[in-house]
């Protein structure tokens, strides 16, 4: 590591490393770039891939690499694995939140497309995000874990804090979106996040949560069951989604199909067949409109073309979401009223209910996030997220990992 006009500046050809040395040097190439950041500037990583005949030099800035430390070891590591020549410098000063050149800064249309990014985001998205997250969640971005589970009913989390004892959450109350951390080494143990009620919440966290990059977003909650045979307490998986909640409409299309993943969908179904519950899988019909029964006639007919089987209010927005920031998602809800069949969500009947559903709801989700995290350690496979101006950190085609020697 050496100094040139106070920047660090570190450059490691892993060509010529012995893979026995390669987690140390990737460790001070993490070292540098958080040595940048405290320095007040974005610690700008250079990656020389001779391999590649289009891309052979990327370089990116970032903000608070400590945030996602766990991230940036596990895609240098591949990189090494190749023997690509990875540098680390101190990039620009850092901008100030309340500067006004943030605004220009932050905002996603103005990316060049034509060229392959290294990173999916700049770092005044990420300085941004990191800070909106402690703003809402109360927790610091540095607690989130791999694995994150969405929900919006609080007893979801007390469920949660009670299954996984020890956890760290907002110091004060208060927050608008609390968020409990199950703390592992490397960032791989579980989050929970409270996100509250309806879409706007639900684009409005997943924002932020994208910068981080999450191994997978569980959505955790209830839903209006759509077909006779349904029972309250039956669980529903999301393959695909109607989108009505309308907050993503002018950047993602409505032409543009969104679907659940399809391994976390297998897992999932897996733990609810073994448990031999009652479930259903189809598409979620996501409103923005909490009282949507009360104008069936303007949404009745696209309910009976697309044969969705429920209703909710933040699914679809997760998972449209989620595909936008390359993030693997998927929905696991419980029907809580049939509204159009004479049992709507009284006070009485839905109290009763969540006393008995929410907390084998919540094991059902803890124990999924730990199949994946035992199955796929370098993340989930997402080559189905992946776009043409895709940046080169971030896509995992990987297979589960293989039972450890005895």
């Amino acid at each position: 590591m050496t100094l040139h006009d106070g920047r660090v500046t570190l450059s490691v050809d892993f060509s010529a490393i012995p893979a026995s040395q390669q987690a140390a040097e990737i460790a001070r190439l993490c070292d540098a770039m958080e040595a940048a950041d405290q320095a007040g500037r974005y610690p700008r990583l250079m990656v020389e891939r001779p391999w590649s005949a289009d891309n052979p030099v990327l370089e990116g800035e970032f903000a608070s690499p400590g945030a996602i430390r766990w991230y940036l070891e596990r895609e240098l590591s591949r990189l090494a694995d190749r023997g690509a020549r990875i540098s680390v410098s101190a990039g620009r000063e850092a901008l100030d939140l309340h500067d006004p050149k943030l605004g220009p800064a932050v905002d996603e249309t103005r990316w060049d497309l034509r060229r392959k990014k290294l990173f999916l985001f700049a770092p005044e998205r990420m300085a941004l995000s990191i800070d909106r997250l402690r703003h809402y969640t109360g927790t610091p971005a540095e607690l989130f874990q791999r694995y994150v589970l969405l929900t919006n009913y609080s007893w979801y989390l007390e469920e949660f804090r009670a299954a996984l004892p020890g956890c760290i959450g907002p110091a004060d109350a208060g927050r608008q979106m609390p968020a409990w951390h199950h703390v592992l080494p490397g960032r791989a143990g579980l989050t929970m996040v409270n996100i509250g009620v309806g879409p706007s919440n639900a684009k409005t966290i997943t924002d932020h949560l994208a910068v981080l990059r999450p191994d997978l977003l569980l959505m955790v909650g209830h839903c209006a069951g759509l077909r006779n045979h349904q029972d309250v307490g039956d669980l529903v998986l999301a393959t695909a989604y109607l989108r009505d909640d309308r907050v993503l409409d002018d950047v993602l299309p409505l032409s543009v199909p969104v679907v659940s993943n399809y391994t976390l969908n297998t897992l999932l179904l897996g733990e609810l067949t073994a448990r031999e519950l009652r479930s259903r899988m189809g598409i979620v019909f996501t409103t923005a409109n909490r009282n949507w029964e009360l104008h069936l006639a303007a949404v009745e007919e696209r309910l009976r073309l697309s044969r969705a089987l429920a209703v909710d209010m933040e699914s679809a927005t997760v998972a449209a979401n989620g595909f936008r920031y390359r993030i693997p998602t998927a929905t696991l809800l419980a029907v809580s009223d049939k509204p159009l069949h004479a049992r709507p969500k009284l006070s009485a009947d839905a109290q009763n209910f969540y006393v008995a559903s929410r907390r084998q709801h919540v094991e059902i989700a803890i124990s999924v996030a730990e199949r994946v995290r035992q199955l796929y350690p370098g993340g989930l496979p997402t080559a189905d997220l992946r776009s043409p101006d895709e940046p080169l950190l971030g896509i995992t085609d990987t297979g589960p990992a293989q039972p450890a020697s005895p």
